[in-house]
């Protein structure tokens, strides 16, 4: 998978780019604590969808296992509601992450070498 294709290009964004810069600042507080990125710099949102009173994020988690993976889906539906005042829910995507998702993966040491 190219690294244009991995990368996520939210619905939201053509249908309301207002919110879309406040959706993407809120969620990058919710961190992923083992790796210590936040999920958009992970590209875990995989899609962002806003009608009049509800919003819908597709997430996925970088192993399907993860055991703060709720608490992390919890958190990003909690702080864009918060954020936008919408009804947010959080749907599990079926992508499975690798690095190339990653906004930069160049930037990130993975502490393996």
């Amino acid at each position: 998978m190219s690294e244009e294709t991995s990368l996520p290009n939210w619905k939201a964004s053509i249908s309301h780019p207002e919110l879309t810069g406040k959706i993407k600042d809120a969620l990058r507080q919710v961190r992923d604590p083992e790796i210590g990125s936040d999920v958009v710099q992970l590209g875990l949102i995989r899609e962002v969808e806003i009608s009049e009173n509800n919003i819908v994020i597709t997430m996925i988690l970088t192993t399907p296992y993860c055991p703060y993976g709720p608490a992390m889906m919890e958190s990003a539906r909690r702080i864009v509601q918060d954020e936008t005042g919408k009804s947010t829910t959080i749907i599990y995507g079926s992508e499975v992450w690798d690095q190339s998702m990653m906004e930069d993966p160049t930037a990130f040491n993975w502490g393996l070498f």
